[in-house]
């Protein structure tokens, strides 16, 4: 059957390839995985026994490593998930020995705006469904360890306040005290509802528990999502659970999880989500599924784990950061390369002309109404002033030490004129640039981009951090808002500047990184912002510490750690065929 993604919706096209789809053992087996090292969940998916994997391959040579990121994208997304896997298509059309890495989607995008993240036309990861919904657990496995970190606390409190010192030694407890306005958890869903941001719990008798404001974030938001995507083996996620802080008690000392004694527990939840899922592209390519999306609430990169493990197992890997190389590649480039010690070989900016348009001064782009005229005739005018933000991008991967790629991702409504300026404004600018048409194409229409992309691997560079861990973290802070989002400075609320004086005096925050909260809309703090803002200050309001991760989490202007669901949310196309049980209308 032919596959036309002018003709067929991307479920349409993912359910078509999956009846051609290599069995997961032949592809573990083609990539050079022993079966003892596969943990077979039905025919079409796997995870990785990464342990026994990496025993065996270590002495390997090292993969080209090649990090795939973009510009700052309109509420659509500009299908930078798309670009990484027609790469990786693109690559295998080249004969490479080829391995991607991407992130696995939260239930809130997939059930709301931005659909489920694998990829779309022709440059898809497939099984479409699975990846979508569940897939092998990773998100539940978080979401249940995290919120029984929340059952111990708000039981331990109830309990605190309904017994004396000597019934709780009775039941071999020590009063911990604990600050009811203090308590820096909130509970995870893997769902945007905005409805759960703030909530009481507790109400009732004394024994339906606790009193107090509460409220939900959205479970890729939690600090264990952060520890799943950097920690390099069991021991490291247990040690590095046992340092989450959850509350503060009535003199401001940390209360942790082992002070709850559930550290354990929670590290029995995430034992078997560190082993990575193994997927496939439409044309056959292996790709690793490990970790969670949203870098401008979270680190939002695929695993170390599956990176380590990818490496050593092909001759290019294709990785995937979030959102735009202001947050997402900042994020890559400070904290994951820096724990994993790995370093990009090359670094490509996603861009649509689309996107560089909404930049360029262009009418919103909004999701659920169609598209300005625009957006579909060719404006030479919108393009070029919209590249300000292209250039903004390729300037923060450059400080990097790494020449970029700028891909653009194509579109049928480009024009020719419009794709040349793009190209001839990149390398002005000192990127290396392509035109891409894997969604139309697959593969055979990401060439160009692979070819590029193998050009810039051989180029040498010089990767370099942009602040050392003993920088202090008001500088650190500084310097990502200076030197990557273009801001004049960083302004702090009381509450924010009384934190971070803490933290530079407290020796146990010594060599932290910073993880910013971030809008991915702007370049700046504020999501009307377009283009490249000029003369702004950056607003820290808070910072949340994830001391497991080895975070200082500044946050900045508003966002929130809970997304919101759309008026036109996906979930009002998705349904089941009752007669093969087939789910359809996923995106």
């Amino acid at each position: 059957m032919k596959l036309d993604p002018t003709k067929m919706k991307d479920w349409q096209i993912a359910e078509a390839a999956e009846q051609s789809m290599k069995p997961v053992s032949r592809l573990a087996e083609e990539l050079g995985l022993k079966e003892d090292e596969l943990l077979p969940m039905g025919r079409q998916l796997a995870k990785v026994d990464y342990t026994k994997a990496l025993k065996r391959l270590q002495g390997n040579s090292t993969a080209k490593y090649i990090d795939v990121t973009a510009i700052t994208p309109t509420p659509l997304g500009e299908g930078k998930t798309t670009t990484a896997i027609g790469l990786i298509e693109g690559l295998g059309k080249l004969g490479k020995n080829v391995t991607g890495a991407i992130r696995q989607p939260s239930g809130g995008p997939t059930f709301n705006i931005k659909g489920s993240a694998a990829g779309g036309g022709l440059a898809q990861c497939i099984p479409l469904v699975p990846f979508s919904i569940r897939l092998t657990g990773d998100i539940d496995c978080i979401t249940n360890a995290h919120n029984l970190a929340m059952v111990a606390l708000t039981a331990r409190m109830q309990h605190e306040r309904n017994y004396d010192d000597q019934k709780l030694a009775k039941r071999n407890l020590k009063r911990l005290d604990i600050d009811p306005n203090r308590v820096e958890l909130k509970w995870v869903m893997d769902f945007c509802a905005q409805s759960l941001r703030n909530i009481t719990i507790g109400k009732g008798g004394k024994m339906d528990g606790f009193e107090m404001e509460s409220g939900f974030a959205i479970t890729v938001s939690s600090e264990l999502m952060a520890i799943l995507a950097i920690a390099k083996d069991l021991k490291d996620l247990r040690e590095r659970i046992s340092k989450i802080v959850v509350a503060y008690d009535k003199k401001g000392n940390e209360v942790t999880t082992a002070d709850l004694e559930v550290d354990g527990a929670m590290t029995a939840w995430m034992v078997e989500a560190l082993n990575p899922s193994l997927l496939q592209t439409i044309e056959g390519q292996p790709v690793f599924v490990h970790a969670g999306p949203f870098a401008n609430i979270a680190i939002g990169q695929s695993s170390i784990i599956a990176d380590r493990l990818a490496t050593k197992l092909s001759d290019y890997h294709v990785t995937e950061s979030g959102f735009g190389a202001d947050i997402g590649f900042e994020k890559f480039w400070n904290l994951k390369c820096r724990i994993s010690g790995l370093k990009p070989d090359a670094v490509v900016i996603v861009a649509t002309i689309r996107a560089l348009k909404m930049h360029g001064g262009g009418p919103a782009v909004k999701p659920g109404i169609p598209l300005s005229e625009e957006y579909t005739q060719e404006n030479l005018e919108l393009v070029e002033a919209g590249c300000e933000n292209l250039i903004a991008h390729i300037e923060i991967v450059k400080k990097s030490g790494v020449r970029p790629v700028v891909c653009i991702n194509g579109f049928y409504t480009d024009t020719k004129a419009e794709i040349e300026l793009v190209r001839r404004i990149a390398e002005q600018n000192g990127a290396l640039a392509a035109y891409s048409e894997h969604w139309l194409k697959g593969g055979d229409g990401a060439i160009e981009l692979a070819e590029t992309v193998i050009k810039a691997c051989e180029e040498k560079n010089e990767f370099k951090f942009l602040y050392e861990l003993d920088t202090p973290l008001r500088k650190q802070v500084e310097l990502i808002a200076t030197e990557v989002y273009g801001a004049n400075g960083v302004t702090y609320t009381p509450e924010a500047l009384e934190k971070a004086e803490a933290f530079e005096t407290n020796e146990d925050f010594k060599g932290f990184g910073t993880c910013m909260v971030k809008t991915h809309l702007s370049l700046s703090h504020d999501p009307n912002l377009k283009g490249r803002p000029q003369n702004w200050q950056l607003p820290i309001r808070d910072f949340l510490v994830y001391k497991g991760a080895g975070f200082i989490v500044p946050i900045a202007g508003q966002i929130k750690l809970m997304p919101g669901t759309s008026s036109d949310p996906a979930f009002r196309k998705i349904d089941v065929d009752v007669n093969t049980g087939k789910v359809t209308g996923m995106f």
